[in-house]
């Protein structure tokens, strides 16, 4: 996993003025995180509406922004849901297209038991020989992956590298870090409000929204954390705190998406059953981003 990076946006999937998914300036926007600080980019995340996205405009945009970052950049591409049959059919069509690795979450709505996530991830890793990063957020899911069952995954499934960790519960953290039971497996941060900390538990780096917007930070942050210039880090954790708030301050991608249009991305609104950027969080948002504005 370390060998896939540090630092990941899980970025946006821009629309045109039609709805129709924009490869062009996906490509650009994954294009502009790399050159902002970014070892690569998720591509069909939650933050990516991949809820909302077609199967064939997922593997246009893996093709697509693979090919545009080439040897660049790592591109992770996220091929699940809840229904695992699809889940692995759509991780075997993404690795064709050359992909560098896949994110996998938790099933959301169904429920699973824990032997459940077991059979469901497992039926994934092994129908792939690319990196299988896992996804828990309860809060979205309304499942929460314990870590023992992380740890049993990693135990059966050598490509299983590393999870996203997004529980926001400091004791399942520290338990992750704690207990893994292979050195190279690897915990991220799901949760940019969360990344310091993190570091400070054992983690190694993130998988954030806010990388759209200030990535050169979130890495001078960790740099900085890394160089024992802890009061350091914790001044740009600070500096970033009000920023992180209002970003999930509707749910995530609303508050991204309309943050990328103002920089001048063709970012697009967001699909149904996404809802629009509301006119107060607007003037909340707009003076916190000004400062990461591209130049």
């Amino acid at each position: 996993m370390k060998a896939l990076g540090r630092l990941f946006t899980a970025m946006i999937t821009p629309f045109d003025t039609k709805g129709a998914v924009d490869l062009d300036e996906a490509a650009r926007i994954a294009q502009f995180l790399v050159d902002r600080g970014n070892d690569g980019v998720i591509v069909s995340g939650t933050t990516g509406e991949s809820p909302a996205l077609e199967t064939d405009e997922k593997l246009a945009l893996f093709a697509g922004i693979k090919d545009t970052l080439g040897a660049s950049a790592t591109v992770i591409a996220g091929t699940t849901g809840n229904n695992t049959h699809h889940s692995v059919e759509l991780t075997k069509e993404a690795e064709k297209t050359g992909v560098d690795a896949i994110l996998a979450v938790v099933p959301y709505y169904n429920k699973p038991p824990q032997d459940g996530l077991l059979r469901h991830f497992g039926a994934i890793a092994e129908a792939t020989s690319l990196p299988v990063v896992l996804y828990n957020i309860p809060g979205r899911t309304n499942v929460n992956m314990l870590p023992e069952t992380i740890h049993e995954l990693a135990r059966r499934h050598e490509n299983i590298v590393g999870v996203k960790e997004s529980s926001g519960n400091v004791e399942q953290f520290t338990a992750l870090v704690r207990d893994r039971v292979r050195e190279d497996f690897t915990v991220l941060s799901g949760d940019d409000y969360f990344y310091l900390p993190s570091l400070a538990l054992g983690a190694y780096g993130c998988i954030s929204v806010a990388g759209h917007l200030c990535s050169r930070e979130l890495r001078a942050m960790a740099d900085a954390y890394d160089s024992g210039e802890v009061e350091t880090a914790g001044r740009i954790h600070r500096d970033l705190q009000a920023l992180f708030s209002a970003l999930f301050a509707q749910p995530s991608p609303i508050p991204v998406k309309w943050a990328m249009n103002e920089y001048g991305f063709k970012a697009g609104a967001c699909r149904p059953p996404m809802g629009e950027m509301p006119e107060d969080l607007k003037a909340v948002l707009r003076p916190l981003i000004a400062p990461y504005r591209p130049e």
